[in-house]
């Protein structure tokens, strides 16, 4: 059950894969756009991404399935797919996208935390839910900047 619930949260297409490619591609294109203070707030985000990405592996390997880009280990089908990513490269539907996977990401951790029955696992999940908050506040911050 724990690795149903936290196998979406790492690489399916609201997952944490995504947010970090998506968050690396728009940095560079923020770059590209003249807007360096927003590429490296944002890559700064991407960073915290992967760490997230990091634990959420850990942990699925600690529940014993290999921590492979699927939405559904240890069944190695349905791998991640690159088109899960947001290639806009307007710089307001960029942040757009960003808070809307943001509060996606603080919904879905939510509702991991509700179905929750592993508490080792939930302090963790709890802590990424923290994290992500921040990104969403700083996402809203950036959009106002524009």
């Amino acid at each position: 059950m724990t690795l149903r619930l936290l196998s979406p949260a790492y690489a399916g297409r609201d997952g944490e894969l995504t947010a970090v490619l998506q968050y690396v591609y728009q940095s560079v294109i923020f770059s590209e756009l003249g807007y360096g203070e927003f590429a490296r707030e944002i890559v700064e985000i991407a960073v915290n991404e992967m760490h997230h990405l990091e634990i959420l592996a850990t942990v699925i390997t600690k529940l014993g399935a290999p921590p492979v880009y699927t939405a559904c280990p240890p069944y190695p089908v349905g791998y991640y797919s690159a088109a899960c990513v947001n290639y806009t490269r307007n710089p307001r539907q960029m942040l757009c996208a960003d808070i809307c996977a943001e509060e996606n990401a603080i919904s879905g951790y939510e509702n991991i935390l509700c179905r929750m029955k592993n508490a080792p696992v939930a302090a963790v999940v709890s802590r990424i839910l923290e994290d992500e908050k921040k990104h969403l506040k700083k996402f809203n911050e950036l959009l106002m900047k524009l």
